[in-house]
């Protein structure tokens, strides 16, 4: 199934990020450029570097000059992100190119990479959740909480990976049919941020 497949990968990304736990570690990815797979792994590798920086930049003792190269940091990797999206995207609508919609076809409220960029995230939450269950300098109430939450977000996996294969079965078979949009993002383009194209004037 492909979101089996999937969270393998991103469990396999997020071991292989914390092998080393540097943000400004090269990432070596270990698939065929051009694959889903390869896809499906530096998107998640993205998600963990960002994870991470998101962590650092909350730190209350970091310099502010640090903290706004992290922050520019950040914004870059949230089009780093999207640009995957659409990428994913991209080789599924190349994949189903040959599906005949039916006539009653309906479109999904997300496109299917967009349901596998929050399988990432909840990849993340659940390597995370999981370390903070096996902490030594915490107590009790702390580690049952943890635990508790754990199982939700490895029910919320299991959903939403089911939610996926169903939406990509849907697909296949010419229930659903894939529509995309090219990314709106405002803050980021000189001529639609005002502070931005003010400044250009």
């Amino acid at each position: 199934m492909f979101t089996e497949n999937a969270n393998e990968i991103f469990d396999r990304a997020i071991a292989d990020y914390h092998r080393y736990d540097d943000v400004d570690r090269p990432i070596a990815n270990p698939y065929a450029e051009g694959s889903v797979e390869y896809l499906l792994y530096l998107k998640n590798w993205i998600d963990t570097v960002q994870w991470h920086l998101e962590d650092i930049i909350r730190d209350p003792a970091i310099d502010p000059a640090e903290a706004l190269k992290i922050k520019r940091r950040i914004d870059k990797s949230n089009q780093e992100r999207t640009d995957m999206v659409e990428y994913i995207d991209s080789w599924l609508l190349d994949k189903y190119k040959e599906v005949e919609a039916r006539p009653d076809a309906r479109i999904n409220t997300e496109t299917p990479a967009w349901a596998i960029d929050r399988l990432s995230i909840l990849a993340l939450k659940i390597y995370h959740m999981a370390r903070e269950t096996e902490r030594t300098d915490v107590g009790e109430e702390h580690l049952g909480a943890c635990r508790r939450k754990l199982d939700v977000l490895n029910a919320q996996r299991m959903d939403l990976s089911t939610a996926i294969e169903e939406l990509l079965e849907d697909i296949e078979a010419g229930r659903k049919y894939m529509k995309t949009y090219k990314q709106m993002k405002m803050y980021n383009d000189p001529s639609l941020n005002p502070v931005l194209y003010a400044k250009s004037k």
